[in-house]
Parts: C-alpha cells; sequence; structure tokens
C-alpha cells in the first residue's frame, strides 16, 4: 500500500472530515496519529477505533488547540501533519473565544509543533472557501473565484462574520509562519461539506440538510449552495499530501445550487419529507451583485473554479448523490425519522 507504515498525524480526528480521512489514511496503509481533546471519550472515539486497521496502525494523542507544545506527542515523528481542527459556528457570543482564538491560535500551535520535527514534509491545513469569497469585490454570473481570491479581514469584522474571519486569519497566520520556518504548506478550501457521517454526533453542515429535511423550518435561505461532499474532500487531502507537485490553494467546490434547487433535488428522492416551501431572506454577508436595481447585498449566482482541483485527479461527487448519502446516514444514526 502507498501508506506502507508511514506516520502521519491527522489533528481533531473525531470530526467529520478528520474521521473519514482517518479512515482513508488507514485504508491507504498509514500509520495515524490522532489528535483529540479526550482520547477517553468514547462519542469521540470509538467510530475511530472500529476502523479498519485502527487496531493495528490508530494511536490516540490528546492536544488541545489552545495549549501550545501539547502537539508535539501527536507530531513527533510523522511525516505528514493534516491539521483540520478548527470550530466551525456561524454565531457566537464570544467571536474571539469561541471561534477566532481556536482558529488562529490552533493553527499556529500546530505549526509551531511541526517546525520542531525535521521529519514532518508536508502540512495540509483544512482552510475553507469562506476565507476566499468576502473579498467585497462586485460579482455578477460570470464571475469565477479561484485560489488567488482572499476573502478580507476588515470587511468580515464590520459584517461580523465570524466564522469566515477566524478562517481567513488563521490561513493568513499559517501562510505566513510556514515562509518564515521553510514549511511545506498546502491549504485546501472546501464549500459546505455534505455525504455520510461516520460520528455519532451531528455536525454544522450536515445539520443544515437535517434542518432542510426534518419539518423545523417553513422558509429555505434565498442563497446558492456551493457544496462538495467529504468523501471528495478527503480524497484531495491525501492527494495534496501524496502528490510532490502540489502547492498553495485548492478549492473545492463540486456543485452550485440555489436551495429551491436543493429541495427539488430532495423532494424528488423523498417526496414524503415536509420541505419550507417559501423563500426566506438571506443571511448577513460581503458579497455584491448586479441587476437591474443596482447592488443587492446577498450571495449571488457565481462559478468557482475547480480547475486545480482537478489537477489532483479529483471527480466530484454529483450533489444529488452526496444529499441521497447524508439523509441515508441521517436516518440511520436516528437523526431523522421518516
Amino acid at each position: 500500500m502507498i501508506g506502507d507504515g508511514k506516520v502521519v498525524c491527522v489533528t481533531g480526528a473525531s470530526g467529520f472530515i478528520a474521521s473519514w480521512l482517518v479512515k482513508l489514511l488507514l485504508q491507504r496503509g498509514y500509520t495515524v496519529k490522532a489528535s483529540v481533546r479526550d482520547p477517553g471519550d468514547p462519542k469521540k472515539t470509538e467510530h475511530l477505533l472500529g476502523l479498519d486497521g485502527a487496531k493495528e496502525r490508530l494511536h490516540l494523542v490528546r492536544a488541545d488547540l489552545l495549549e501550545q507544545g501539547s502537539f508535539d506527542p501527536a507530531i513527533e515523528g510523522c511525516v505528514g501533519v493534516f491539521h483540520t481542527a478548527s470550530p466551525v459556528s456561524f454565531s457566537a457570543t464570544d467571536p474571539q473565544a469561541e471561534l477566532v482564538d481556536p482558529a488562529v491560535k490552533g493553527t499556529l500551535n500546530v505549526l509551531k509543533s511541526c517546525a520542531k520535527y525535521p521529519s514532518v514534509k508536508r502540512v495540509v491545513l483544512t482552510s475553507s472557501t469562506a476565507a476566499v469569497f468576502h473579498t467585497g469585490r462586485r460579482l455578477t454570473q460570470d464571475s469565477v473565484a479561484d485560489e488567488s481570491w482572499f476573502s478580507d479581514p476588515a470587511i468580515c469584522e464590520q459584517l461580523k462574520l465570524w466564522y469566515p474571519l477566524s478562517k481567513t486569519l488563521a490561513e493568513i497566520a499559517a501562510w505566513d509562519f510556514a515562509k518564515e520556518n521553510g514549511i511545506d504548506l498546502v491549504t485546501l478550501l472546501p464549500g459546505f461539506v455534505t455525504g455520510p457521517l461516520l460520528q455519532p454526533t451531528i455536525c454544522f453542515s450536515v445539520e443544515m440538510i437535517l434542518n432542510l429535511v426534518n419539518g423545523s423550518l417553513e422558509t429555505y435561505p434565498n442563497i446558492y449552495y456551493r457544496s462538495v461532499d467529504v468523501r471528495d474532500v478527503v480524497e484531495a487531502h491525501v492527494k495534496a499530501f501524496e502528490t510532490p507537485s502540489a502547492a498553495g490553494r485548492y478549492c473545492l467546490v463540486g456543485s452550485i445550487a440555489h436551495f429551491s434547487q436543493v429541495l427539488g433535488m430532495i423532494n424528488e428522492l423523498y417526496p414524503t419529507l415536509h420541505l419550507p416551501d417559501k423563500c426566506g431572506f438571506f443571511p448577513p454577508c460581503s458579497l455584491l451583485c448586479e441587476d437591474r436595481s443596482g447592488i443587492i447585498p446577498s450571495l449571488p449566482m457565481f462559478t468557482v473554479s475547480t480547475e486545480k482541483a482537478e489537477s489532483l485527479g479529483i471527480k466530484f461527487t454529483p450533489m444529488d448523490v452526496s444529499i441521497r448519502d447524508t439523509i441515508e446516514s441521517l436516518k440511520a444514526k436516528g437523526f431523522l425519522q421518516c
């Protein structure tokens, strides 16, 4: 197998993306040191310990994003580090403490540990399209976002877009530290991540789908849904590590559809579900689009380049397949009754 027992680290290993990443790395023959805040919590670890190859090649290690040096045991002896750990939320009582500090300080703490060990050949960081889209530029249907776009922290802060701010500041800090310390860094920028759950708990991006289909909403958001399947995301992570020529940033958006179209797909697959039938208002954002009446503060229809991601060999899962698998997973885990 390609991994051939090589040791890699996955931070925040109990999370949605990270759990699938651990699974794929074990399948490819790697030995995985998986950092979690509490290795003794079965809700965070049982789904990892049950993976094929886990008994022989998975090692759980305690680490905390805000504790400098705590990642040393997880990263020592590794040839690669996948840093996925970061809080995801679009609301916060204390944005600095709940989102910004864990994202920025956590990323720097991981990279400081990486800098201590020459065995680390590459670091793959999970960022987000939230660190791409909020530039303040005017957008039209002809606009194409790509890896050269970087969200403006000042705009994010002004509009209280705390999650985009946290991801943007964390990525900026990562690139600065990597350059100063000679770390080979690659960043992955997924949109909303869908697909089946491995962990027994719900996560933010899948909860968005759950709320659409469980009858709790009367309206759906007036925005375009830029999504990617979790299995494509983790494949991109591994290929970004294994491909010597991989470099820089990679946007990962496999599908774009207005939420009305997403609900149409769901209705075709599950006609008995009670779905919202009215379009609601859009959330605050910094994206501006043009129409005949002028500038509308909205999440407009613009595309996202897939060229660089496809250069890694990524073939994106169709949205209807990913949504079907998401809903089936929600049913199997008892989050949805239908």
